[in-house]
């Protein structure tokens, strides 16, 4: 397989991230149900402001059933992000579109939920020019995983190489640390 850093990445490509575990932290068992417990890891900003000179758009596409099970609201989901794009910009990054799986499982008619491709079939839809063989998928979860080969992406999986343990090595293109250490691989 190509070195990540030799993939032929342009401004043509598309870089889809999942949001907790990747962008902020991840709390097992639990959702990020108002801004005050979202907490970007570690050189994340920094990422983001790179990786937006690099590919043409940023995607996250996130499940967050936590409004489904009524612990926060459609409207807190929303301001979380309004929030999180506020300070992305500030630092000088750009997330193009958010797109959120909110339902429960057994309700997810739609197939918005990971690892079914709904949210990368709505960016396509917002997005035309998106070319899925010319993207990637950030993930810290097999369903991230799953859903970036569903939908013929590479995929990347972000977190300590016990968690990659966890996780189908066939769906897993490249692992990194984190995604402020994939920043830095693709850098030019």
């Amino acid at each position: 397989m190509t070195p990540l850093n030799q993939l032929p990445i342009d401004k043509t490509w598309t870089l889809f991230l999942d949001r907790d575990g990747v962008i902020n932290l991840h709390y097992p068992n639990d959702y990020v149900k108002k801004w005050e417990e979202f907490f970007f890891l570690e050189g994340v900003l920094d990422a983001l402001k790179d990786l937006s000179h690099i590919f043409r758009r940023i995607i996250v596409v996130t499940n967050q059933q936590g409004v489904g099970k009524a612990l926060m609201s459609n409207e807190d989901l929303e301001y979380i992000h309004a929030e999180m794009l506020r300070e992305v910009r500030k630092y000088g990054g750009r997330i193009h579109a958010i797109y959120a799986a909110t339902d429960l499982i057994a309700n997810d008619t739609k197939h918005l939920r990971k690892p079914a491709t709904g949210m990368a079939k709505q960016a396509k839809k917002d997005f035309p020019e998106i070319d899925f063989s010319k993207s990637i998928m950030i993930g810290d979860t097999g369903s991230d995983m799953q859903f970036g080969k569903n939908a013929g992406m590479i995929t990347v999986y972000v977190g300590d190489e016990q968690k990659l343990k966890e996780v189908e090595i066939s769906l897993v293109d490249y692992h990194c640390e984190s995604l402020q250490a994939f920043a830095m691989q693709t850098k030019r």
